[in-house]
């Protein structure tokens, strides 16, 4: 039994009620507040600051390791009582910090890391470009975080980062005196406490919402604090709190924040449990009979960007003619339709090696964001069912939600949130509307010298590939690396095979080939290596140039094909001139890849293909003009969905304020 003191137990489910989103003139006020959050007196501050840390240089090297560690745990106990004398020692921490980084891990930072790690601190959101050691400047500022005791996160992308951020960091945080751990899905709930117990602690954002749902729900009624302390007067043997993993929320240090708060905040976390349901599976498998007989534009039609699919009155009679033979339930029309129309959906929409993939007989999800497989996810409303009836796999049993939480609310959970990435000005107002964090660009420790070079465009696919093996047999006889970004499994299996046929040999990094990841990306800036890999590798990752490769031109970046946002794209790009070194990077698309098919309108792509058919000489702008237009709208449609999840908040949250339920 794990006692706890009423003040240890109220900092278990500790969190701050978020406020409720603004609208109208209240929205537009705070927006212009947030444009003077980001003024350039900001960065002159933060530049000031970063300099009088590297004044003290000198004091601190001089100093043997006794005695630094000494005055670390000095100033950890400064900080850890709070108040104006802490936020005073925080230049001379970092300066000590600074040291420390360099003795332990043998790595000094930079002016601009410490400008970063003062900006984390400061709740500020730090655009750093790629490259330019934003691991380690997550790091000064979580040992600061980690000094007060209050539970820190530093959430990123994925499992991988998680393990490796904190495993690279630990000798500098032991230094420093804090404890350091991180939680991966693969861990049970007594791995959780423990790593949940550090005072720092590494996490992806699905594990850490998955967690503080649970969390809630073996709290159930008793989420307050007070209704406990009363329960444990009364019955002093109950401890509720045993079995929860968190302790709190209170600091969040976001790293590739644009990708945890924008991108990844589409659709909401979901805690679901499974029940038989035998007549839906084989509901699913009687959907995907049904529409085998069913043909494109005579029976159905297609809607891509909402991935909606409507009957013709052929489609809906031929149904009706299919279900006089089958059983009762679908002899209903709404029911029916719903199932067909699903089952459809599932063709349509759902393609194996892009938004799923096959391991044994199930059928793991792919994050659409960074091609990772997500084995603990599944489709909801009997989606998932239809796909595995597609692809002819056992029917799993259907789940239904006992938890809901968007991640936009769940931040705003965080007494203290900051985040870095390198691409945050295109989303840098709805990062201040819907999470307060203002947006602080930090320049480049070195000028970026990459070559950016203007996208390819091609009529078709075929023509698009062919150009594509081509750059990179022409680049490959230099010497140089490359790195080609895709946007599915799929794609980089196949463009791996035609360059196998053309007796090249190329690493892939996909989805299905995760246990290749840490030396794929080790190799990736070797001479005369080719990589091959789907949006996972623009996340996180480091490619270094090999010995005299700098001196060829650098790494050099295609991009097979336009993704919906733009900042993807920069990303992707951005893998390439590290540092201030050499590199290049260029994009190749075509007609019809899937952002074009989707998001551009039907009057815009006809004058698209007719200026490319009779070579205008506008024709290049006319693309580039193309492509900007289904970016927007690919953007335009996901910043919707995003208002809608959270319109949803706060329905919920009235909804169960009425009731009396728990709300957050």
């Amino acid at each position: 039994m794990t006692l706890a003191t009423p003040t240890h137990d109220y900092r278990r489910s500790d969190y701050r009620v978020p406020s409720r989103p603004l609208a109208g003139l209240d929205a537009l006020v705070n927006g212009f507040v947030g444009k003077y959050q980001r003024r350039a007196k900001v960065l002159e501050s933060l530049k000031a600051d970063a300099e009088k840390i590297v004044a003290q240089e000198r004091e601190w090297k001089e100093m043997s390791d006794a005695v630094l560690q000494k005055r670390l745990l000095d100033f950890r106990a400064e900080i850890r009582r709070g108040g104006t004398r802490a936020e005073q020692n925080v230049l001379p921490a970092l300066a000590a910090i600074r040291e420390a980084a360099d003795r332990k891990l043998g790595l000094r930072p930079f002016p601009v890391q410490l400008m970063g790690a003062l900006a984390l601190h400061r709740g500020y959101l730090a655009e750093m470009a790629t490259g330019e050691g934003k691991t380690l400047t997550a790091g000064l500022a979580a040992v600061l975080a980690g000094w007060t005791k209050h539970p820190c996160h530093v959430v990123t992308v994925n499992d991988y980062l998680v393990q490796r951020d904190a495993e690279w960091l630990e000798p500098l945080y032991h230094f420093c005196g804090v404890r350091v751990g991180f939680v991966a899905f693969w861990m049970g709930p007594p791995e959780r406490i423990k790593n949940y117990g550090c005072d720092v602690t590494y996490v992806t954002s699905k594990e850490l919402l998955a967690d503080f749902l649970r969390d809630r729900l073996h709290l159930g009624k008793m989420q307050n604090p007070t209704r406990r302390l009363i329960r444990r007067m009364l019955a002093p043997d109950l401890t509720i709190q045993d079995g929860m993993v968190l302790r709190g929320l209170h600091t969040a240090i976001v790293d590739e924040a644009d990708s945890v708060l924008i991108d990844e905040a589409v659709t909401p976390l979901i805690i679901s449990a499974s029940h038989k349901n035998e007549s839906l599976c084989e509901a699913a498998r009687l959907a995907q009979e049904m529409i085998g007989i069913l043909k494109p534009e005579t029976d159905y039609r297609t809607n891509p960007r909402y991935k909606e699919i409507e009957l013709t009155k052929a489609g809906l009679q031929k149904m009706v003619e299919q279900a006089a033979h089958l059983p009762g339930m679908w002899r209903g029309h709404d029911r029916r339709l719903e199932l067909v129309i699903q089952a459809l959906v599932a063709r349509e929409f759902f393609h194996r090696d892009q938004q799923y993939i096959v391991e044994g007989d199930k059928i793991v999800i792919v994050d659409e964001f960074t091609g990772r497989p997500m084995p603990q996810r599944s489709w909801r409303e009997g989606m998932h069912q239809a796909v595995e009836a597609k692809e002819n796999l056992p029917i799993s049993d259907p789940t239904e939600t006992i938890a809901r939480l968007s991640f936009q609310r769940f931040f705003k959970c965080f007494h203290k949130l900051s985040g870095m990435t390198g691409t945050a000005r295109e989303a840098a107002d709805e990062l201040w509307q819907v999470y307060g964090l203002a947006m602080v660009s930090i320049p480049p420790n070195k000028p970026c010298i990459r070559q950016q070079l203007p996208d390819q465009f091609f009529l078709d696919e075929k023509s698009k590939w062919q150009a594509i093996i081509t750059e990179i047999e022409k680049v490959h006889a230099t010497g140089r690396p490359i790195l080609v970004g895709t946007r599915s499994v799929l794609a980089s299996e196949r463009l791996g095979q035609w360059l196998e046929q053309r007796g090249l040999e190329a690493k892939i990094l996909n989805a299905t080939r995760l246990a290749e990841e840490a030396e794929t990306i080790a190799l990736a800036g070797e001479r005369g290596r080719i990589t091959i890999a789907t949006n996972m590798a623009g996340r996180g990752t480091d490619i270094k140039l090999g010995s005299g490769v700098a001196e060829l031109g650098g790494l050099h970046v295609i991009a097979s094909e336009r993704h919906e946002s733009g900042r993807v794209d920069r990303q992707l790009f951005g893998r390439a001139a590290r540092q201030g070194d050499a590199g290049s990077a260029q994009g190749f698309v075509s007609a019809e890849d899937e952002l074009l098919g989707k998001f551009l309108s039907k009057p815009m792509r006809k004058v698209l293909i007719e200026a490319w058919r009779r070579n205008v000489p506008a024709k290049a702008k006319i693309a580039t003009s193309a492509i900007n237009s289904a970016q927007r709208h690919a953007q335009s449609l996901a910043f919707k969905q995003r208002k809608s999840i959270l319109r949803s908040d706060v329905w919920l949250d009235e909804a169960l304020s009425f009731t009396g339920g728990d709300t957050i």
